[in-house]
């Protein structure tokens, strides 16, 4: 990995003023580095990747700098619309350095959800006429990159990319948080264990991208128990309530249960009104809050200062007066709100973290899918 403090001198001898983006496993320790040393009010940690680009877009409406939008290569597609229509020579000719994560390159033996986009990714920035350079694991082609790409930014007033393999700007993921202080106590592991206690028998589940999805694959195996009504959405950060929402419209008699991240909720805050007033008397969802995108690195979300709990109860969602921190807590609501036979949410604040001898998610999406569909039919 390259000295990150010489390559944010690098950008700041650039002229790069403001930085936005959503974080990526392969830029962990970058994404880490700017939440601490830029300045804050210079950098945005987005809802989403459209989101970070059109705040790019405006920050260079006012005063002309060429800024950075970071993101994992997934993400390209939150980022497809603005760029086409908005940042685009034939546009508004927007200029601006894109940094990919290149999750999924091809020969990386990554797992399956990011393998279609890694083939996908030089195609994407081809095909959008976006210039691009590959960055590899040496600190003199990366700094020679980087100068080109916002060079080129600036005298073409357009977009240009770098993709980023691994280990250029990340070392390797990141599993605790001993030295952080932490105001909540229990555990997100724990609260998944205590929400299977409390959830009907019958009940399927919906868990979101990342450590939600693993955790809840090991603690089926350490309780024996099947996997069949679950549906781990491995991709497609932010969109487990709508695949749940989908579940729940078609089995209207079958409780759901959508296990969420914030961050993951705050990337598609949209879909939460649009899902309470369906009106679906077997939806739960609950998002699982600990003020960070913790499987990317540990940068910070909105999370904690703002009350989700309120927005959803505004929103429409059926809730309880405010989020809850404990196990009893957690129970009681679970077992509350699905009783009512209304569509709800609940909030549960936890701490960061995940124990380190947590397994990896194997498991094969096709297969798991089939399991899902045979036995929810039941």
């Amino acid at each position: 990995m390259i000295n990150l403090k010489k390559y944010l001198e690098c950008l700041k001898k650039l002229g790069v003023d403001f930085i936005s983006g959503v974080p990526d496993t392969l830029l962990n320790d970058l994404c880490l580095a700017i939440e601490s040393d830029w300045p804050k009010d210079k950098h945005v940690l987005a809802a989403n990747e459209g989101n970070a680009i059109a705040l790019a877009t405006g920050y260079h409406l006012a005063n002309g700098s060429v800024p950075m939008v970071y993101m994992q290569n997934s993400g390209m597609g939150n980022a497809l619309n603005p760029l086409i229509s908005l940042t685009d020579s034939a546009v508004y000719s927007i200029p601006l350095v894109l940094l990919i994560g290149w999750r999924g390159e091809p020969g990386s033996g990554d797992w399956p959800q990011h393998q279609r986009q890694g083939e996908l990714s030089p195609l994407l920035l081809d095909l959008l006429n976006i210039p691009f350079k590959v960055l590899v694991p040496d600190e003199s082609q990366v700094i020679e990159a980087t100068e080109w790409a916002f060079k080129t930014a600036l005298g073409s007033s357009s977009p240009t990319a770098l993709l980023v393999k691994k280990g250029v700007l990340a070392l390797k993921e990141k599993a605790g948080f001993l030295d952080v202080e932490q105001p909540y106590t229990v555990t997100r592991e724990e609260s998944i264990n205590a929400i299977l206690d409390a959830a009907p028998q019958n009940a399927c589940f919906v868990a979101s991208t990342g450590r939600i999805t693993r955790e809840l694959f090991a603690l089926r195996e350490q309780r024996n128990e099947s996997h069949d009504l679950d549906f781990l959405n491995v991709g497609a950060m932010g969109h487990a309530l709508s695949i749940a929402s989908g579940i729940a419209s078609a089995q209207p008699n079958r409780p759901v249960i959508c296990l969420d991240g914030d961050g993951a909720a705050i990337m598609h805050l949209g879909s939460l009104p649009i899902t309470a007033n369906l009106k679906q008397k077997n939806l739960l969802h609950v998002v699982l809050n600990n003020g960070v995108h913790e499987s990317v690195g540990g940068q910070s979300t909105v999370g904690h200062k703002v009350s989700l709990t309120s927005v959803a109860r505004e929103v429409g969602y059926n809730t309880i007066p405010a989020y809850v921190e404990d196990l009893g807590g957690l129970v009681d609501a679970v077992r509350g709100l699905t009783s009512s036979k209304r569509c709800s949410f609940l909030e549960m604040r936890i701490k960061k973290g995940m124990r380190k001898e947590m397994p990896i998610l194997k498991m094969s999406p096709a297969d798991s899918k089939k399991s899902f569909m045979n036995s929810i039919k039941c």
